[in-house]
């Protein structure tokens, strides 16, 4: 039996249904996997760390949360003056990130799984930011440690994106990719086309929690265009940065515009694309018209896809509906069993 210490660096939505989804496959890890765990660390933003080698306990850490209560109590090794302190103490074997992305530096997520491979450990990420801007230097650092660095949950949540190309698809070249990759604005968008105004469907996108306070990000493309970076980044060998994608939002969708698509058949979406021309590749967010001759054409609320074109798969789609912070969590649960199989104890 393989026993693994996990420590969460981030403790918000992604890291909570995480915990709540490894104390319900408790049981079936043990059995089919013949691997136990226990929770060495955990890390958050507003609710203090904790530390304690012989496992602390999810259940309770889960309770206090809401509550607004603090993790400190928890901790064995109290006092930790910062993240970079948790990292090098809280002696895990693995450690899942899911602290908030920095488009523009993707940092100081890229610091810490830096840190977590000089200490030896796997990580599992969510994290986009890092993806975009250190991929390379971070995947040759945590294998030259002997560890894995893995992201599935980085884009479309906990569809099996990236690894599909690291696992099941040899020898395959990616010319290309065409989807929807931004829940939100989908969201917004359908919305719309049930004759609400923008402001009317970006609240109602904030009152379920899909959109921020500031729904800038996703509204303005830059969560869509940090993801087309990211795919391209790693599937095409290119180091896109999110700035060099062409990018346009959705604001200008006036229901004018709403109405115009539907009166030709159509309906508009925040299409995310790259491409590869000879040596260069391309990316690409802007709003388009697709009629219902276009796999996007329904492809509605929350619900994202991408469309992959290979030397020998002409046409390759994955879809993913109404994803959640529960299938996030699976996409992080994948990975940990991926990277340990890979690896293991």
């Amino acid at each position: 039996m393989k026993n693994y210490n996990l420590a969460f660096l981030g403790f918000g939505n992604v890291g909570q249904a995480l915990a709540r989804l490894l104390l319900r496959k408790r049981d079936e890890l043990q059995t089919q996997y013949n691997l136990t765990f226990i929770i060495t660390g955990i890390a958050t933003g507003r609710h203090g760390m904790a530390i304690d080698p012989h496992g602390i306990d999810l259940e309770r850490s889960l309770a206090i949360l809401p509550t607004g209560g603090s993790l400190d109590g928890l901790s064995a090794l109290p006092g930790l003056p910062s993240v970079r302190d948790f990292i090098a103490s809280c002696g895990a074997s693995v450690i899942f990130e899911s602290t908030p992305v920095n488009y523009a530096t993707g940092q100081p997520a890229v610091d810490y799984l830096r840190a977590a491979f000089e200490q030896g450990m796997h990580a599992v990420s969510a994290n986009k930011g890092p993806v975009v801007h250190a991929y390379r230097e971070l995947t040759t650092l945590a294998r030259s440690k002997g560890v894995n660095y893995f992201f599935e949950s980085a884009v479309m949540d906990g569809a099996p994106i990236f690894s599909l190309f690291r696992e099941t698809l040899p020898a395959v070249s990616l010319r290309g990719f065409r989807g929807i990759l931004n829940s939100t604005t989908n969201l917004i968008l359908t919305r719309m086309e049930a004759d609400e105004s923008f402001d009317q469907a970006v609240a109602y996108a904030q009152s379920i929690g899909i959109a921020e306070t500031d729904p800038s990000g996703d509204v303005d493309g830059w969560d869509a265009a940090v993801k087309v970076a990211a795919l391209a980044t790693v599937l095409m060998d290119a180091a896109l940065k999110p700035q060099e994608i062409e990018r346009t939002g959705i604001r200008g969708i006036t229901p004018a515009e709403i109405a115009r698509a539907r009166e030709t058949g159509k309906r508009w979406k925040l299409v995310c694309a790259a491409r590869r021309e000879g040596e260069r590749v391309t990316g690409r967010v802007v709003p388009e018209m697709v009629g219902a001759d276009s796999i996007l054409y329904g492809i509605g609320g929350t619900s994202s896809i991408v469309q992959f074109e290979t030397d020998v798969l002409p046409g390759l789609s994955i879809v993913e509906t109404d994803p959640s912070p529960e299938t996030t969590a699976y996409g992080m649960l994948a990975d940990f069993l991926n990277a340990v199989e890979t690896h293991p104890a």
